[in-house]
């Protein structure tokens, strides 16, 4: 299996001050950076080509770990472009990561690839009780559709031949992941209208998604809380600062 990071998110403020770096791949976390612990679990699963998108300071701490560096675009849009085009088409499905999982594992990472069809476009989702029985007195984490309650992870799949297909789509559903009204809107007006309403459902956006790319499209439900758990914030990095 292939799979690629990406690491060129900055931080900055308190967060970077705490953390003594403007990039959060490379804030420590329990005795390595989070990027360190991202290439560990997926080593740990068995992949042998990890590909990581960032600049010149991500390359020097990783270069020797993986098997290629991705140079950062300077944005978040050309970043998730240079992930997908990381590794030429040859057959094998796309384990596509962000760099902000603290609590990542390859238990973790297992259960979503056996949760995955390989033919399927897939992002992990968390349910919200086992992400609160994990990770009690957390910051706000989740997003409703339709009363349902669930936490985004950080990590997708992408399935052989569909890197190209689902470019144009690609950079906007990256963004829109936390949003469910961005999700919506790119959905089109009536999924926009019935999230506006409180009556959108998940299984509606995979539908959705699925007509418009072409490719069977699922969310994979009841993922390890640990892929949803992202330090975005510096009350998120120091919650997993105090939190094993």
């Amino acid at each position: 299996m292939k799979a690629v990071i990406t690491a060129g998110g900055p931080i900055s403020g308190k967060y970077a001050e705490r953390a003594g770096t403007q990039l959060k791949a490379l804030a420590p976390m329990r005795g390595m950076t989070m990027l360190a612990r991202t290439i560990e679990a997926l080593r740990a699963i068995g992949v042998a080509r990890i590909a990581v998108v960032g600049g010149e300071e991500v390359k020097r701490v990783c270069a020797s770990t993986v098997e290629k560096i991705v140079p950062d675009a300077g944005t978040g849009r050309g970043n998730v472009l240079g992930a997908l085009d990381a590794w030429p088409e040859d057959g094998q499905r796309l384990l596509y990561l962000t760099c902000d999982m603290p609590y990542v594992t390859a238990a973790a990472l297992q259960t979503f690839l056996d949760a995955v069809p390989p033919t399927h476009l897939s992002m992990a989702l968390c349910d919200i009780d086992a992400f609160l029985l994990r990770f009690p007195n957390v910051p706000p984490f989740g997003i409703t559709l339709n009363g349902e309650m669930v936490v985004n992870g950080g990590a997708f799949m992408i399935p052989a031949g569909a890197s190209r297909p689902i470019r144009s789509f690609a950079t906007r559903l990256f963004e829109a992941r936390k949003a469910p009204w961005k999700m919506a809107s790119i959905a089109g007006p009536s999924l926009l209208l019935k999230f506006l309403f409180g009556r959108l459902a998940i299984s509606e956006l995979e539908r959705r998604a699925s007509g418009l790319l072409g490719i069977p499209v699922v969310a994979a439900r009841s993922c390890a809380p640990e892929l949803g758990f992202d330090a975005d914030t510096l009350a998120e990095y120091e919650y997993a600062l105090a939190n094993d």
